[in-house]
């Protein structure tokens, strides 16, 4: 896949299917969600912005992402990990 900045190009992601949260309103104002081929990663994009960037998580990191979020605790980044 074809990196920009630190995520990559939506046109690169072969295809998948996006999918965002039933509670999300009309607003556009929505994350996206879409499993990649591999099995083991996550892609991840603006709903406003379709055409990318999109950022690519392990399955491991999302699953980190969303506990620290719901904690209300802030997000460290290392490196090519995300950690609470």
């Amino acid at each position: 896949m074809e990196r920009t900045g630190s995520g990559v190009r939506a046109d690169r992601t072969g295809g998948v299917v996006w999918r965002r949260s039933r509670h999300s309103g009309p607003g556009g104002n929505c994350v996206e969600l879409a499993d990649l081929p591999t099995g083991d990663a996550v892609a991840v994009r603006d709903s406003r912005r379709p055409e990318g960037p999109v950022l690519i998580w392990s399955r491991g990191e999302l699953d980190r992402f969303l506990r620290v979020i719901k904690a209300g605790r802030r997000l460290h980044r290392t490196g090519e990990s995300v950690r609470d």
